[in-house]
């Protein structure tokens, strides 16, 4: 069951710590806390986890992807079942990324051109043509309260002129975008369109990119482009020089981002809303994410270890289940593995951002980020 709030789109800043931020998105579905994680849900479902388990776990928000759910079960069959909130049971905000970068890495003989990009299925082989407007279009249909502009996004390093190129030609498609938005009565709806800063690891670009987005009037701003193949220390230069020109008050999402410390860096810069298939994939994979740093569940030390994840969590999957038995579901390919790994990870991930958003609330984020990083440079010591 949908409920919607009957609010439109809007984004209070409460307070700031810094450059950090905490602030509320406030969509038709609900209230956004920020600093927020947007745990992945590419296909209509978070990997692994009921949807009332995300919830719980303290997620706000979910992200679905326009590429993979034009494909399966399409745009237009979901509409018809009650949008992508009825379809999914999930009654709060939702936002869908515009399909660009899966065109990019997934489709098969992709042709792209001003108009948009034509590509093959990795399904079936199909023929389609996804351009801004489309991409706009399907995201209604799913009826998605935060929705994304199509952009060109280009693996990293790239020559300074194919970075120019793709920068340029995300700013014309965000310009066709935000028209066929307001065409389609977005923001009488209540949702959200955000622009998305491209422009590599060039400042120059980076900057020219987000000063020029800022003055559509875009419902909230995204940096895309980043974790895409540079190290760390490349995308938080970026974020250095591309957050201080973006609109103070419109949400900035770093997209497709990432480990726990590129979190709590990225919102010491100035960062609201983050998502990343990491924390559901890792858990899938035998690697848990606590307070400690990382915990690798293949490891045979785990095998005779009685203790917990982190007693002190409240999520059950974390608090209830012994290393050793975690261990032991890895090991044998167990699929309850998958499912207890991923809600650890997602309730970790949501524990980390109610801290930031908490210590920027007190004015206490620099004693929050020192504590963070000394417990994970720490680690678990006792299961050394």
């Amino acid at each position: 069951m949908t409920e919607k709030t009957g609010k439109t789109f809007s984004f209070k800043l409460i307070t700031t710590d810094g450059a950090a931020r905490r602030g509320e998105i406030t969509t038709p579905h609900g209230v956004v806390r920020t600093p927020a994680f947007m745990p992945v849900g590419t296909q209509a479902t978070v990997k692994a986890m009921y949807p009332e388990q995300v919830r719980e776990t303290g997620a706000d928000v979910v992200l679905g992807n326009t590429y993979h759910l034009m494909l399966r079960p399409t745009a237009e069959r979901v509409a018809r079942l009650g949008g992508l909130h009825t379809f999914m049971n999930w009654p709060h905000t939702i936002l869908t990324d515009s399909g660009g970068f899966q065109v990019m890495s997934l489709a098969q003989l992709r042709k792209l051109d001003e108009d948009g990009v034509r590509f093959q299925s990795h399904i079936d082989g199909q023929k389609y043509h996804l351009t801004p407007e489309r991409s706009v279009e399907i995201q209604g249909l799913l009826g998605s309260d935060i929705q994304m502009q199509l952009d060109e996004c280009i693996k990293l390093p790239s020559p300074r002129e194919e970075v120019q190129r793709a920068m340029e030609l995300s700013l014309r498609w965000a310009e066709r975008s935000r028209n066929q938005f307001e065409a389609m009565g977005g923001p009488g709806k209540g949702q959200g369109l955000y622009g998305i800063v491209q422009g590599g690891d060039q400042p120059d670009l980076r900057i020219r990119s987000a000063e020029e987005l800022g003055k559509m009037p875009f419902e909230g701003y995204s940096v895309g482009g980043l974790a895409v193949g540079e190290p760390q220390d490349v995308m938080l230069s970026m974020l250095d020089i591309t957050t201080p020109v973006m609109p103070v008050d419109k949400p900035r999402y770093l997209m497709g981002v990432g480990t726990p410390d590129d979190l709590l860096e990225s919102v010491k810069r100035g960062i609201d809303q983050f998502d990343c298939v990491m924390p559901t994939r890792a858990g899938r994979h035998g690697l848990a994410y606590t307070r400690y740093g990382k915990v690798n569940l293949k490891n045979a030390r785990h095998q005779d270890d009685p203790r917990p994840l982190d007693e002190a969590s409240t999520c059950p999957a974390s608090s209830v289940y012994s290393r050793a038995y975690l261990h032991h579901l890895v090991r044998a390919g167990e699929g309850l593995a998958g499912m207890l790994l991923t809600w650890n990870n997602i309730a970790y991930y949501q524990y980390l951002m109610q801290g930031m958003r908490d210590a920027i609330g007190a004015g206490s984020f620099e004693d929050f980020y020192s504590k963070t990083k000394e417990d994970w440079a720490r680690g678990d010591i006792a299961a050394l």
